[in-house]
């Protein structure tokens, strides 16, 4: 497949999870007819317009989804970086219009800065800290509009992102789990972050697993197709990954070609060890025809975490035809959780 064929498969699966028709994705892709920076009708030009007319109808919400789209898989040109920025823009004038009590947050970093959007964040009453986190292609915007829903399941949430993608300018390393504990000390005065859960899809389920081996306040993990070892270490399995998805590695890494990417990526498995460690609670939604991670990875924490549950859906990666399922799935997942860590021992 091409890289523009790529594009538009991976476009489609994605504007289904935010709520695009499918009709409407393919009429805007039927205009599309390449990705070179500059041509009006290249993929980043064509996706912004249909965004900008939706923000001149005053539909900010429905922009922001376009611009995701405009910026996809990453702002790395000169088309894709005002997508990304008018992405953030639009989504920043729905929340302050709309009166959902969202609120936006920037932390520094010593490698980079990041920023979040927010809600049931309180210094008075601090509830359990809930934070949701997408993939190597997801920005915040995308998960973002769910706050106020678990502000009202009583969560502090906040919705961020994984080093390298939207707002988020630190590289993604093995050691880019190390971002997650910071996160909570920089939150620790507004939310109950002893009682964390991580709503964590895809490749951030890799980093909540291995931060959760190192920092015992992550008391619950809930994912989607999450890597855990063999894509980082299997060769037959890499050779069938797809471009898009090598290439957004490569850029998030800041590896200048396919072998020294699979040479950063060596450093990344989970041992057995590590995740036997894990005794938390672990929802896993995996996908049957997951074209990105292979079925050993569920396998694998299957045989290795006590407390894990796991949901299979016939789909490709991220179970796009099945959005309103695994979000349910993945909910219930969470209060599940929940419950179970304000449960006391018995006595007596």
């Amino acid at each position: 497949m091409d890289h523009l064929a790529e594009l538009k498969e991976f476009a489609r699966l994605h504007g289904r999870g935010q709520g695009l028709t499918e009709q409407h994705v393919q009429a805007v892709l039927s205009r599309i007819t390449g990705d070179r920076p500059g041509d009006p009708h290249s993929w980043a030009q064509v996706w912004t317009a249909e965004g900008d007319a939706l923000t001149q109808g005053g539909r900010p919400l429905d922009a922001c989804r376009h611009y995701a789209l405009a910026r996809f898989p990453h702002h790395g040109d000169e088309d894709r970086l005002p997508a990304q920025q008018r992405c953030v823009e639009a989504f920043d004038t729905w929340r302050r219009d709309g009166g959902n009590g969202i609120e936006r947050l920037e932390f520094d970093h010593p490698d980079g800065t990041l920023a979040a959007w927010a809600a049931g964040l309180s210094a008075d009453r601090p509830r359990p800290l809930l934070v949701i986190m997408g993939g190597i292609v997801s920005v915040k915007e995308q998960w973002a509009p769910l706050l106020p829903l678990f502000a009202r399941l009583g969560f502090a949430a906040v919705a961020t992102e994984m080093p390298g993608v939207g707002e988020n300018t630190l590289p993604y390393r093995a050691d880019s789990w190390r971002l997650l504990p910071r996160l909570l000390d920089a939150l620790a005065d507004r939310a109950r972050v002893t009682g964390t859960a991580m709503l964590a899809l895809s490749f951030s389920g890799h980093l909540a697993l291995r931060a959760a081996a190192e920092d015992p306040r992550i008391r619950s993990i809930h994912t989607v197709g999450a890597p855990v070892s063999a894509f980082f270490t299997d060769p037959a399995w890499w050779s069938k990954v797809p471009r898009i998805t090598v290439e957004t590695l490569r850029r998030l890494t800041r590896t200048g070609d396919d072998d020294e990417l699979r040479d950063v990526l060596a450093d990344f498995p989970l041992t057995p060890s590590l995740l036997g460690s894990l005794d938390i609670p672990v929802g896993y939604v995996a996908s049957s025809r997951d074209e990105i991670i292979p079925q050993s990875e569920h396998r694998l924490l299957a045989l290795l975490l006590p407390q894990a549950r796991f949901k299979v859906f016939d789909d490709v990666h991220g179970s796009p035809e099945h959005v309103g399922a695994m979000r349910r799935w993945l909910v219930l997942s969470l209060l599940r959780a929940r419950l179970a860590g304000r449960r006391t021992p018995r006595t007596g």
